[in-house]
């Protein structure tokens, strides 16, 4: 969409679909955090613990739930989820340039490939053999799309993104710099002597309105493809290994590894960080907390968690002693607990 610079709080319920209290003509040109708001700016209210804030707030208006209507004197917009009314609201006021329809006189684009309406190409861009771009579609400078790769609709790749040949991408994805999707899943067979390099046949295939971050790579299928479902969200830095299947909306923060053939379930959250070996599966609505590794399947919904908190460096160097000597005191507990049974048996016999 084209943004106005400005629009009244009665356009923006209309577009939030919120309830407003106070002026429909109060202007706003922008969002801000509480503390920083001032005339014009539309702030919001998501967590309580910044509640406080409210009445020290200068922002012409507030995003709030209800129940903390009072706390705010000036013009709200009611939502039950103001955090999603936000999130809402930043694409109106996202001062990302809108892409025309152009291709750069730079870009190669091989003649077998096809393009939609309104397809914006940056500079040096490269489009392989048999490529088929959807209606809509913007693709930053330097990416590369190897043959045969194909985009839904509306899709934006940014700069320097490289799609390896065959990689399929839905519609509205949205691809960051650096990403690499489609690379060789790591595979390699030991013969004895020397590691024989497996050959990935298969591809990688993105769902709708999936969004991936910068820098990060998903590996090609060893024989069937890798799969990102409908509305996966991934973070910059993220490593998936081939084969695997990630479920719908699904989040993986930044940082986190995830291993060869791995089944993802949906509206799973992984932590910054964490990782996951090969070859397991996790259920639907698992959150696994930050620098956590998951080393065998997880068939209940629900948090988990592994290793322990942060602490003073001198406490962590004696907690490893004691990590170590831990596999001794449990048998040493077991000896205790087997003669404390054996003098029980021999009292009840006397």
């Amino acid at each position: 969409m084209t943004h106005k610079k400005s629009y009244t709080l009665g356009e923006l319920a209309k577009m939030l679909e919120v309830e407003l209290v106070g002026d429909g003509q109060c202007l706003i040109n922008g969002l801000a955090t509480l503390e920083s708001a001032d005339t014009g700016k539309l702030s919001f209210l998501s967590n309580p613990a910044y509640l406080g804030k409210l009445s020290s707030c200068r922002a012409s208006a507030v995003i709030v739930e209800p129940k903390f209507s009072e706390a705010f004197d000036s013009n709200k917009l009611l939502s039950n989820q103001p955090y999603v009314s936000y999130a809402r609201a930043s694409e109106i006021f996202d001062k990302k340039l809108i892409s025309k329809q152009s291709v750069h006189a730079s870009a190669v684009i091989d003649e077998t490939a096809t393009m939609g309406f309104s397809v914006s190409i940056g500079a040096n861009v490269v489009v392989g053999a048999g490529c088929i771009i959807g209606d809509g579609c913007v693709i930053g400078p330097g990416s590369i799309l190897a043959e045969g790769c194909v985009l839904g609709k509306n899709c934006e790749l940014n700069a320097n993104v490289t799609l390896y040949h065959a990689v399929i991408l839905g519609e509205r994805v949205v691809v960051h710099s650096g990403a690499v999707l489609g690379a060789d899943g790591f595979g390699f067979a030991f013969d004895g002597e020397k590691s024989v390099k497996i050959h990935q046949l298969g591809s990688v295939r993105v769902g709708d309105d999936v969004e991936i971050g910068a820098g990060t790579t998903i590996d090609r299928g060893a024989i069937e493809d890798t799969i990102i479902e409908h509305g996966v969200k991934i973070d910059n830095q993220v490593q998936i290994g081939h084969n695997c299947v990630i479920g719908a909306h699904s989040i993986i923060c930044g940082c986190t590894a995830i291993a060869g053939s791995v089944t993802l379930g949906k509206y799973c959250i992984m932590g910054g960080a964490s990782g996951a070996v090969g070859h397991i599966s996790i259920a639907d609505k698992v959150q696994v907390s930050a620098m956590s590794l998951v080393s065998q399947s997880i068939k209940e919904s629900g948090m988990y968690s592994s290793g322990t908190g942060h602490m003073k460096t001198r406490e962590w160097k004696r907690n490893i002693v004691r990590f170590r000597q831990l596999d001794d005191f449990a048998k040493r507990v077991r000896e205790i607990e087997k003669l404390a049974d054996k003098k029980k048996e021999s009292e009840i016999a006397d």
